[in-house]
C-alpha cells in the first residue's frame, strides 16, 4: 500500500526523498508527492503516475529544503489525481498518511460546520484539516498533531511537517507499520527498512499507538496512553535491503531464478543433520487442531498446509481467509493453535485475526518474511521464511518458501504426533535438501513454459483444474495469471469439473491441468479427457511418468523433474509463475507493478 519517507537532514532532501520512494515503489501506488520546509516556508510538489513524473516536475519547480516528506498513493478515497496525492497541506501543516480514517466522515461534517473549505476527496485531509484548525486555536504544532491523532480511528501511518519548523516531525501508528531510522545528525522515518537502507542501518519500529516527536537531536516516543516509552534501536542488514534486478529484466524473473538459492538458505537455517530446529519449543503432540489464517498467495499456502498436517500428522487443520476469520468470530476451542502467514507481515486483515486469536488459542505462530514486522513481533513463536526482500508484487519465492516452512512445520508435527518414524523423516529430509537442485533443472525449461504462455496471453479466459495437492497450486495459477497478466482466469478442484465449470469448456478456452503421476493422476486425466471431448485445449504440467500415460493427444504438455509427491507444490509452483510471467511479457503489462495491487496490504 501507500508508502511514507520522512528526512530531517544536513543536505538538500528532494532527491533523497525520491529515492526513498523508489524503494517504496514495489508497495504499488498510482500518483506520488513531496513536501518540504525551506527558510521556514512550507511547500509540496505533486504528480499522477509513476516517480518520474514527480522526477520530471522537481526539474522544472524545484523543491529546495532539508526537511521534508514523501509519500506514494495507493488510491482509496477519492480517484488517482494531483489534487488527491499526498503530501495534503491545510495551512501551516502537511502530512502523509498510509491507512484509513474510519471516523473520517464525522470529522468532515464536524469541519464543514466550523467553516473548512475541502480540496480534495480524500479521508487524509481531515487530518491535515482538523490540525490546522488546533493550531489557529492557539496550540503548538506538536500538541496540535497530538490532539489530531487522540480523534481518528481507524488504521494510520502519519507523518507531519509544520511551517516555520525546519527541525520537527512528528510521527504515528494505528494499524500501519512505520520505523524511525537514525543518522549523524539526521533522523527518518520510512514505511519499512527498505526505504531507510541507503540513508541508515539503525531502525527503531514504533509499537502499536506510538507517537515520535523528532528532530535531527532527539528521538521522544510516547504510547497511546501519552507515557514517554524506550522503543530498542536494531541492526538491519543492508545487503538484505538492496533492490536492483541484477541483469534481469524485471524483479519477478529475478526472483522467480532465486529460489533455488533461498530454499537451500532456508533448510540450512531450520535443518541440523536430521533434526528440524526451529528455535522454539512446540510440541504438536499437545496440539489438538491448528487454525491457518491468511490472503492472497498466502491463503493458498496454507490450503496446501493443510494438506500435509492432516496427511503426514493426523492434525485437524481449518485454513481461512483472514478478512472473513476476524469478522465471523469463530470459537477456538481448547488445544487449539493459531498459525499466521504472511511475505510482509503487516497484513491488516490478518493482523487483525492474529488480535482475535491472541488469548483465545493455545498459541499464535506465524510465518512470516520480516522479522521485525507487527504480526512477528505479537506472535509467540515467528518462524522466518528467509526468501529475502521481494519487490514483485506478484509472490514467487516468497510463496515456495511459505511451503517449505510449513512443510517442515508439518513433517514435525508428524513426529511429534507418532504419525512418523525418525528413519522416514531422515529419507524425507534428504529429498527435501536435494529440492532446490531439482527447481533449478527445472528452470530449464523457461522457453517450453513461454512458448505455452504466448498462446495463453491470446485467450480471453483460462481454467486451471488439480487434485490433492495440486488443487491449491492451480489456485495459485490462476491467481497469478490474472494478476499481472489482465487474462481472466479461475481455478477447480478436478473433481468440480462436472459441477458447474464445464459448461464453459470450447475451443477458445484454455485449460491448465495441473498433475504429477500421483495416486490421483488417474482420476485426472478422466476430467481432461472430458475436457478434451468438448473441444478444449489441455495444457497439462506432470512429470515424465504422467506425460507418457497421458498420451499425445493433449493440447501442450510441460514435463517437470520427478519429486516424492510430498514436495510436488513447492516445485510444480515454478511453471505456475513462469506461465504467469511469461504471459504478462506477451501482452506487454506492468509485471513488477500490476495495475491496481499493492504488495504490502496494509488497510482492510
Amino acid at each position: 500500500m501507500c508508502g511514507i519517507v520522512g528526512v530531517l537532514g544536513t543536505h538538500e532532501v528532494s532527491p533523497v526523498l525520491l529515492e526513498a520512494l523508489r524503494r517504496l515503489e514495489y508497495r504499488g501506488y498510482d500518483s506520488a508527492g513531496i513536501a518540504t520546509v525551506n527558510d521556514g516556508h512550507l511547500d509540496r510538489r505533486r504528480a499522477v503516475g509513476k516517480l518520474v513524473n514527480l522526477s520530471d516536475l522537481l526539474v522544472h519547480e524545484p523543491l529546495p529544503g532539508k526537511s521534508g516528506i514523501g509519500h506514494t498513493r495507493w488510491a482509496t478515497h477519492g480517484a488517482p489525481t494531483t489534487g488527491n496525492a499526498h503530501p495534503h497541506k491545510a495551512g501551516p501543516v502537511a502530512v502523509v498518511h498510509n491507512g484509513i480514517i474510519e471516523n473520517y466522515r464525522a470529522l468532515r461534517e464536524e469541519l464543514h460546520a466550523s467553516g473548512a473549505r475541502f480540496a480534495t476527496e480524500t479521508d487524509t485531509e481531515t487530518v491535515a484539516l482538523l490540525t490546522e484548525r488546533h493550531m489557529a486555536e492557539g496550540l503548538a504544532p506538536v500538541a496540535a498533531a497530538m490532539k489530531t491523532i487522540d480523534r481518528l480511528e481507524g488504521a494510520f501511518a502519519l507523518a507531519f511537517l509544520f511551517d516555520g519548523e525546519e527541525d520537527l516531525m512528528v510521527a504515528a501508528r494505528k494499524g500501519s507499520p512505520l520505523a524511525i531510522g537514525h543518522g549523524e545528525g539526521e533522523v527518518y522515518v520510512g514505511s519499512d527498512a527498505i526505504a531507510l537502507a541507503p540513508l541508515t542501518d539503525t531502525i527503531t519500529y514504533l509499537e502499536e499507538g506510538d507517537r515520535a516527536v523528532l528532530t535531527r537531536t532527539s528521538i521522544e516516543i510516547r504510547d497511546e496512553a501519552g507515557q514517554i516509552v524506550q522503543r530498542h534501536a536494531k541492526r538491519v542488514s543492508i545487503d538484505a535491503a538492496r533492490v536492483d534486478k541484477s541483469g534481469y529484466k524485471h524483479f519477478m524473473a529475478k526472483e522467480i531464478a532465486e529460489q533455488p538459492s533461498v530454499l537451500a538458505d532456508a533448510l540450512r537455517a531450520y535443518l541440523d543433520g536430521d533434526t528440524i530446529r526451529l528455535g522454539a519449543d512446540i510440541d504438536f503432540a499437545r496440539i489438538e487442531r491448528l487454525t491457518m489464517v491468511a490472503c492472497g498467495t498466502a491463503y493458498y499456502a496454507c490450503l496446501t498446509a493443510k494438506y500435509w498436517f492432516e496427511t503426514l500428522a493426523g492434525l485437524p487443520v481449518e485454513a481461512d481467509i483472514a478478512s472473513e476469520f476476524r469478522y465471523r468470530e469463530p470459537p477456538l476451542t481448547p488445544g487449539t493453535a493459531a498459525l499466521f502467514v504472511s511475505q510482509s507481515g503487516e497484513t491488516a486483515d490478518t493482523l487483525a485475526a492474529l488480535r482475535y486469536c491472541k488469548g483465545r488459542a493455545d498459541r499464535v505462530l506465524s510465518v512470516v518474511n520480516v522479522a521485525e514486522s507487527s504480526i512477528a513481533r505479537e506472535s509467540d513463536v515467528a518462524l522466518p521464511i528467509h526468501a529475502g526482500v521481494e519487490i514483485g508484487v506478484a509472490s514467487t519465492k516468497a510463496f515456495t518458501c511459505q511451503l517449505n516452512v510449513l512443510l517442515l512445520l508439518a513433517l514435525k508435527a508428524a513426529v511429534d504426533r507418532g504419525r512418523m518414524t525418525e528413519a522416514e523423516l531422515a529419507a524425507t529430509l534428504g529429498e527435501l535438501r536435494g529440492l532446490p537442485g531439482v527447481i533449478n533443472a527445472a528452470l530449464d525449461r523457461d522457453e517450453t513454459v513461454a512458448m505455452a504462455a504466448r498462446a495463453i496471453a491470446e485467450a480471453r479466459d483460462v481454467l486451471f483444474l488439480g487434485r490433492g495437492l495440486m488443487y491449491p497450486l492451480a489456485l495459485e495459477g490462476a491467481l497469478k495469471l490474472k494478476e499481472i497478466s489482465y487474462v481472466h482466469a479461475e481455478a477447480y478442484a478436478s473433481g468440480e469439473l462436472k459441477h458447474g465449470p464445464i459448461a464453459l469448456i470450447d475451443k477458445t478456452v484454455p485449460v491448465v491441468v495441473m498433475a504429477p503421476r500421483d495416486r490421483l493422476f488417474d482420476k485426472t486425466v478422466s476430467n481432461m479427457q472430458e475436457v478434451m471431448a468438448r473441444g478444449g485445449r489441455v495444457l497439462l504440467i506432470t512429470d515424465a511418468a504422467g506425460a507418457a500415460e497421458a498420451g499425445g493427444d493433449v493440447w501442450r504438455t510441460i514435463v517437470l523433474p520427478e519429486v516424492a509427491p510430498v514436495l510436488t507444490p513447492i516445485l510444480y509452483a515454478l511453471p505456475a509463475q513462469l506461465l504467469a510471467y511469461h504471459a504478462a511479457v506477451a501482452k506487454g503489462t506492468d509485471v513488477d507493478q500490476p495495475r491496481n495491487l499493492a504488495k504490502s496490504v496494509t488497510v482492510e
